[in-house]
C-alpha cells in the first residue's frame, strides 16, 4: 500500500511538472513576432506590393521601389540602424492581412486602408498617407465633377467607390467592371468617359499615359496604415512604428517622400 501511495504521489508530481513545462513552452512560443524577437533575428520581414506604381513596384533591374518600400526600409533603419536589414514578401491584395495574422511577416505595408472591420482582426499604425477616390479621363472637355453629370463612369463592381460617386455625382451613370483593365478598355473605346478608382492608383496611370488627366478633387478620403499583429505581444512593435511615423510627419521626411513619388 505504501509503495502504491508513493507511486501515485510520483505520478501527480510528474504530471504537475509536465503541465508547468507545457505552460512555459506555450508562453515562449507566443513571444515570436515581438520587437525583441525581430531584433534577435536581425531582419524585419514586411509584406509589400510589387505591382503598384508609386507605392511598390519593381524597376527594370528587379529592385522594389516606391513610397511603401521607402517606409519599410526606414523602419528597418529605426530598429537595426541599417535600412537593408529587411526581407520583402510581395503579396496579393487578398493576402495582405492573412500574412500578418498567420505570422508569415512582421508587418504589412501594402496600401491597406484603415477600417473598423479590418481592425477587428489586426491592429493598425497611425496613418502614413491619406488616399481617396479619384476620377481619371481622356476627355479634354471634362475637368471637374460637374462635367460628369449624365455621363458614363467605369467603376469596379462592389467597390466602396460606388457609394462615393452616388453621393457626390448622383446624376452620373455608373458602368460596373470586373477589372481595371476592362475599365481602361471601355475608356479607350469611348464606351465610358471616365474611370473612378483609388486616387493613388490613378496617379500612377496619369504619370505613365499622357492621354489621361486626373480631376483635381478627391471624392472621399481614406487613411492608409501599417498592418500590425493584434495583441499585447505586439505592443512594443506598435509603439515603435507609431513613434516613427509621428516623427517622420513632424520632421518632413514623410511629406518629402510623398512628393518625391508624386502622390500629392
Amino acid at each position: 500500500m505504501k509503495d502504491k501511495a508513493r507511486l501515485n504521489r510520483f505520478k501527480s508530481l510528474f504530471f504537475a511538472l509536465l503541465s508547468i513545462g507545457s505552460i512555459i513552452s506555450w508562453q515562449t512560443a507566443v513571444q515570436a513576432g515581438t520587437l525583441k524577437e525581430i531584433q534577435q533575428r536581425h531582419k524585419l520581414i514586411v509584406a509589400v506590393k510589387d505591382n503598384l506604381p508609386l507605392f511598390g513596384l519593381r524597376d527594370r533591374t528587379g529592385n522594389l521601389q516606391g513610397l511603401e518600400i521607402d517606409i519599410a526600409r526606414k523602419l528597418a533603419a529605426e530598429i537595426f540602424g541599417n535600412a537593408d536589414s529587411i526581407q520583402f514578401i510581395p503579396v496579393a491584395n487578398q493576402d495582405r492581412l492573412k500574412v500578418v495574422i498567420d505570422g508569415t511577416v512582421d508587418l504589412t505595408i501594402a496600401r491597406v486602408t484603415i477600417t473598423a472591420t479590418r481592425s477587428r482582426v489586426v491592429d493598425f499604425s497611425r496613418y502614413y498617407y491619406l488616399d481617396g477616390t479619384g476620377i481619371i479621363t481622356n476627355q479634354t472637355n471634362i475637368n471637374k465633377n460637374s462635367d460628369l453629370v449624365g455621363k458614363k463612369i467605369a467603376v469596379l463592381n462592389s467597390s466602396t467607390t460606388i457609394a462615393a460617386l452616388q453621393y457626390i455625382i448622383p446624376q452620373s451613370k455608373l458602368v460596373g467592371v470586373n477589372s481595371y483593365q476592362q475599365a481602361q478598355s471601355l475608356l479607350a473605346t469611348g464606351k465610358v468617359v471616365a474611370i473612378a478608382a483609388d486616387r493613388s492608383l490613378l496617379l500612377g496611370w496619369n504619370k505613365t499615359d499622357a492621354n489621361y488627366h486626373l480631376l483635381p478633387n478627391k471624392l472621399s478620403t481614406e487613411a492608409l496604415g501599417i498592418v500590425i499583429p493584434k495583441g499585447i505581444k505586439s505592443d512594443s512593435l506598435h509603439q515603435l512604428v507609431d513613434r516613427s511615423i509621428e516623427r517622420w510627419q513632424a520632421d518632413g521626411w514623410l511629406q518629402q517622400r510623398i512628393q518625391y513619388w508624386g502622390l500629392q
